[in-house]
C-alpha cells in the first residue's frame, strides 16, 4: 500500500515541504532508507543523514531548518519521534487488520464473541469462552474454558491460555505465552517425596497490558496471579502462582519472580533479575540487570548486586573489588616488611 506526503501530513497534522505527491511503500531507518520509503529524524546525532539519505519523505521537528541542499521531501511536525511512533500504530492497524474465522479450527458452541473477530487456523476456543469486540486471535491459539477476553485484543500464534484466564482491554499477547498453567506448589511427606498441591486458582491480566514471546504466567493455588493495568512484560519472564505485578511496571526478558511476591507500581525491573517469593516490593523501585532480591524493598529504592543491595553502595563496592588483587599485593608487601623487622 502507498501514501503520498500530502496523506501521511493529514494523518500527522504536520506540514509538507517539497513535493506533495511523491508516494512510499515502506518504513526505514534514515541510513538505509531507499526512494519508496519513509523515514525521521529526531536525535541531532542523525542530522547528517537527512543530507545524504535516498528515502523520499522524512518526518522532521518544526524546528529543523536545512544547512545544505535537500533532495527529499520533508514532513513538519511539533515531535517527529512521537509522530513516527503514531504512524508505525497506523501501519500495524493496517497490516494486522485481519478479520473472519480461519478453518479448520474448533470452537465450542456455549463461546461467545463480539464483533469483528479474527480466528486463525488450528485454534482451540474451549466451553463457555467470552470473547470481546475486535479481537484478533492468531493460528494454533488455545483458550481454555470459562476463559474470558476483552476488546481489542491481539494473540499472537501459539499462545495457550488456561481456562477461568480472564484478560482485559487492549492487551497484546506474543507468541509462545502460556497463561494459567499449574504454579509450582509441592509439599514434602515424612519420606521425603512430594505431593503436588492442586493449584485452583486463575490468573487476572488487566487493562493495557503486553507481554513477550514466551513468557510464562502461573495461576494461583487459591485466588488470582494478578498483572495490573498498564504492565509490560519482555520475553521469556517467569512468574509464579500468587505474584501481583501493580500499575505500568515493566520488567525485562529472563526475571523470574517467586510465589506470592507483590511487586508496587510504576517499578523498572532490568533482566535476569531473580526476585524469592513472598516479599513486598514497594512502588518506584529500579533494580538493575542480574541483581537478586532476597528481602522487601521500600519504596523508591536503587538496587544493584547478587543479593542485591543500594545501587550507590554496590558501586562503591564495586571499585575496591575492582582493585582487589593490588590491594592484596600491598598488604602482602607490607606483611613482609614487617616480618623482616
Amino acid at each position: 500500500m502507498k501514501f503520498t506526503a500530502t496523506q501521511i501530513a493529514e494523518i500527522l497534522d504536520g506540514k509538507v515541504e517539497g513535493n506533495p505527491e511523491v508516494e512510499v511503500s515502506e518504513l526505514a531507518k534514515i541510513e538505509e532508507g531507499g526512494e519508496d520509503s519513509l523515514t525521521f529524524l529526531s536525535n541531532p546525532k542523525y542530522t547528517s543523514y537527512i543530507y545524504s539519505t535516498k528515502s523520499s519523505i522524512v518526518i522532521v521537528n518544526d524546528s529543523f531548518e536545512a544547512e545544505e541542499e535537500i533532495s527529499t521531501t520533508l514532513i513538519k511536525v511539533k515531535d517527529a519521534y512521537k509522530s513516527f511512533i503514531k504512524l508505525l500504530e497506523y501501519y500495524n492497524q493496517i497490516k494486522l487488520n485481519k478479520k473472519g474465522i480461519e478453518k479448520p479450527n474448533y470452537v465450542s458452541d456455549s463461546a461467545t464473541f463480539g464483533e469483528d473477530l479474527y480466528l486463525g487456523a488450528f485454534s482451540y476456543i474451549g466451553n463457555k469462552v467470552k470473547i470481546g469486540n475486535n479481537v484478533k486471535i492468531y493460528p494454533d491459539v488455545y483458550i481454555g474454558d470459562n476463559a474470558e477476553i476483552g476488546n481489542d485484543v491481539i494473540i499472537y500464534p501459539g499462545v495457550k491460555i488456561y481456562s477461568e484466564t480472564i484478560i482485559g482491554n487492549d492487551c497484546v499477547i506474543h507468541s509462545g505465552v502460556i497463561i494459567g498453567g499449574d504454579g509450582f506448589g509441592f509439599s514434602p511427606d515424612e519420606e521425603g517425596r512430594y505431593t503436588k498441591v492442586p493449584q485452583i486458582g486463575n490468573v487476572i491480566i488487566e487493562d493495557h497490558v503486553e507481554i513477550g514471546a514466551g513468557t510464562t504466567i502461573d495461576r494461583a493455588t487459591l485466588g488470582a496471579t494478578r498483572i495490573k493495568e498498564g504492565v509490560k512484560l519482555d520475553n521469556q519472564i517467569q512468574i509464579a502462582h500468587n505474584v501481583e505485578i501493580g500499575v505500568n511496571t515493566v520488567i525485562a526478558a529472563q526475571t523470574g519472580v517467586a510465589g506470592s511476591t507483590k511487586i508496587g507500581k510504576n517499578c523498572i525491573i532490568g533482566g535476569q533479575v531473580g526476585i524469592v517469593g513472598h516479599l513486598q516490593i514497594g512502588d518506584r523501585v529500579k533494580i538493575q540487570a542480574q541483581a537478586g532480591i532476597g528481602r522487601n524493598v521500600k519504596d523508591d529504592e536503587l538496587l544493584q548486586g547478587s543479593p542485591a543491595f543500594g545501587y550507590g553502595d554496590f558501586n562503591k563496592s564495586y571499585v575496591h573489588f575492582k582493585n582487589l588483587p593490588k590491594t592484596i599485593n600491598r598488604l602482602n608487601q607490607l606483611e613482609k616488611k614487617i616480618n623482616n623487622g
